[in-house]
């Protein structure tokens, strides 16, 4: 039996006046480096104000069991005690914690362990729809700004972009249920599982991919299919693993058909990987990496849409970019990415090209009326 394992929580970020959905453990443990958990508050018990206070008297630091993680996410977006930033982070670092599972070299890849982590996951994404519910894209945009970030950008990616697809649902349909969110969030936090397939010290290289590297990592959208389709995975009766693959498979394609990996076009490609595609490449460009600069929001929008009918599906780019609220600001660069722009290169820079100006070598000045002689003998009889 695999011993447990715990996580603290702060006093702050724990559920009073309320039945608690966890149990809180401390470490009775003396000895350095040891640990020793006990029980101290179960599950399911009335936990009051005076019994919190009470325990901070005795104890310097609560903990949960890393079975209960869920159950303790899911009361902090229902608590309204904590602000979204708080939940936030903390959904994120349990999402990273679970992406991890599947991406830690040190652990064999299963179809038991990458079924293990879809449920986790799900438990991630439904408290990401929890909090989410009053955002826009806009301040989206905001919170996603102030959450810290992580050595591992496909772990932060994965998560951002799960965000931006909840959203970005929310306002292609007003009226999702919540299956269908958490499908959309899903696809978003897994789209780049083939990753796994990936040698590490190509996803994290910042000088750029060699067309050898850039193939192998083409080849992801398969590797990620292959794993949710052939591996025979286990995951609840309502959740619809032919779209999370579907999303997985086609965020990669374009709307024009010249994507990868199968080239298909228009609506042959899911709705919510076309939703997964605008969100994978808004974040791509607007959250910085360690080692590269990002686009201001409105150059983004601008850059975007030299995309839209191409890469991108113009419907949903037009609804995306409406409720992208920001101001716009004035540039003397018309930029414009390279046609060979793609989300998961790991650009040192992001590949901006200048738009040369039409007509500049035009003349643009006084207008210059040619005489007409059929006019100007018009004008002659008048007379």
């Amino acid at each position: 039996m695999a011993e447990q394992s715990f996580f603290s929580v702060g006093y702050d970020l724990i559920s009073k006046e309320s039945n608690l959905t966890y149990d809180l453990y401390v470490n009775s443990s003396a000895v350095k480096n040891k640990q020793k958990f006990i029980k101290i508050f179960p599950e399911g018990e009335y936990l009051s104000n005076y019994d919190l206070s009470e325990l901070k008297k005795k104890y310097f630091q609560l903990y949960v069991c890393e079975d209960q993680r869920n159950n303790y996410m899911k009361s902090l977006t229902k608590s309204g005690v904590v602000s979204d930033i708080e939940a936030t982070t903390f959904i994120k670092d349990s999402a990273i914690k679970y992406l991890h599972n599947i991406f830690d070299e040190e652990k064999e890849f299963s179809t038991e362990l990458l079924s293990e982590t879809i449920e986790e996951c799900r438990g991630a994404v439904e408290s990401m729809i929890d909090v989410l519910d009053d955002y826009n894209i806009d301040s989206l945009k905001g919170l996603i700004g102030s959450l810290s970030g992580h050595d591992f950008y496909t772990y932060d990616h994965s998560i951002n972009v799960s965000m931006y697809c909840i959203t970005i649902l929310r306002a292609l349909k007003p009226d999702a249920n919540r299956l269908e969110l958490i499908h959309a969030g899903l696809g978003g936090l897994l789209h780049d599982l083939g990753k796994v397939k990936i040698p590490t010290y190509i996803l994290n290289s910042p000088g750029g991919l060699t067309d050898e590297e850039y193939g192998i990592i083409k080849k992801h959208p398969d590797y990620g299919i292959d794993l949710l389709k052939n591996g025979e995975c286990e995951v609840s009766d309502d959740l619809d693993l032919n779209i999370i693959a579907r999303i997985v498979h086609e965020h990669h394609e374009n709307w024009d058909g010249n994507g990868y990996p199968s080239k298909i076009k228009e609506k042959e490609i899911h709705l919510l990987a076309r939703i997964c595609t605008i969100a994978d490449f808004f974040d791509a460009i607007t959250t910085k990496r360690s080692y590269s600069e990002v686009l201001p929001i409105s150059q983004a929008i601008d850059v975007m849409n030299k995309f839209s009918g191409i890469k991108l599906d113009p419907k949903l780019f037009k609804v995306f970019a409406a409720h992208v609220k920001y101001t716009k600001v004035k540039s003397t660069r018309d930029l414009k990415l390279a046609d060979s722009f793609d989300p998961t290169i790991p650009y040192e820079t992001i590949p901006l090209e200048e738009v040369k100006q039409m007509f500049e070598d035009e003349d643009f000045g006084k207008i210059r009326i040619s005489d007409d002689p059929d006019k100007n003998e018009k004008k002659k009889e008048k007379k």
